[in-house]
């Protein structure tokens, strides 16, 4: 008998100590919540849902799921913990390029977008820090004489590119001689009207190489492409808890399981912001 009664003592006590420790963690899950402001959820949710922007022309960022046909990548993990911690409902609208995600905004269709810092969408949009760093790269056909990055800016080089997309806005800035052929997809430009060169996001353009003999990638980059996560200029509050928020992400470890759940290995979390 005595030997229940201890034996229902440490039951009942562990159940306590188990008790009170989630309780502990969902008081302090509370509090977590709790600590965005109101001002802050009503800027970067006005419409009491978040209305979050996925650029799945960036397989880096953002991928279909086969099995689900729904979206899933980094930027789709950050969109579903940025409205956990608000504590709204998550809407995600898919795009097949940058430029559309950008243009959602402009018109008030989303709230938080993901894009690559650049001077021409900065007037619009307020930019975290970057949370990954990728690179912007070119690919020749095989028995191209454009050997080096330096080459492709010469007279007579056409260049596809996806218009809109931040290596387009990037080159139309810093090209003196190259032209640029814009379309939905710079790649099936670059192929179709054979032209001499395109560029692109190394991870696509990499893996289009492997899978066509006739083309092949000039060794370096031409730009470093900072993705960032946005909203619109002018929500002070929301941009500043966004900034935040990223950093957090980043220091975390959140933004790198997430680039590898999507099997993105490749793609480099861009270091903590300096101010």
């Amino acid at each position: 008998m005595r030997t229940m009664a201890a034996a229902t003592a440490v039951l009942v006590v562990a159940h306590v100590a188990a008790f009170a420790q989630n309780s502990a963690a969902q008081s302090q899950g509370a509090n977590a919540m709790s600590a965005v402001s109101p001002d802050i959820v009503k800027e970067l949710a006005p419409t009491g849902r978040l209305r979050v922007a996925i650029n799945l022309g960036n397989i880096v960022l953002a991928q279909t799921d086969a099995a689900t046909g729904q979206p899933k990548g980094v930027t789709v993990e950050l969109a579903h913990e940025l409205g956990r911690r608000l504590g709204v409902p998550v809407d995600l609208s898919t795009y097949d390029a940058a430029g559309k995600s950008f243009e959602s905004l402009k018109a008030g269709a989303n709230d938080i977008v993901f894009l690559a810092i650049e001077p021409v969408r900065a007037a619009e949009v307020a930019f975290t820090a970057p949370y990954v760093i990728i690179e912007g790269v070119y690919m020749v056909p095989k028995d191209s004489g454009l050997k080096s990055v330096a080459d492709v800016d010469r007279a007579g080089v056409r260049i596809g590119v996806n218009k809109a997309s931040a290596y387009d806005l990037f080159l139309s800035r810093t090209l003196k001689h190259a032209t640029l052929v814009r379309g939905e997809s710079g790649v099936d430009l670059f192929v179709n009207d054979k032209l001499e060169a395109a560029a692109g996001v190394k991870q696509p353009i990499v893996a289009y190489a492997k899978t066509n003999p006739n083309v092949r990638v000039i060794d370096g980059r031409f730009m470093e492409i900072r993705q960032a996560m946005g909203t619109a200029k002018g929500r002070d509050k929301g941009a500043r808890y966004l900034h935040g928020f990223i950093e957090e992400m980043k220091a975390s470890g959140f933004v790198a399981d997430a680039l590898k759940r999507s099997h993105q290995p490749d793609a480099e979390v861009a270091p903590a912001a300096t101010d």
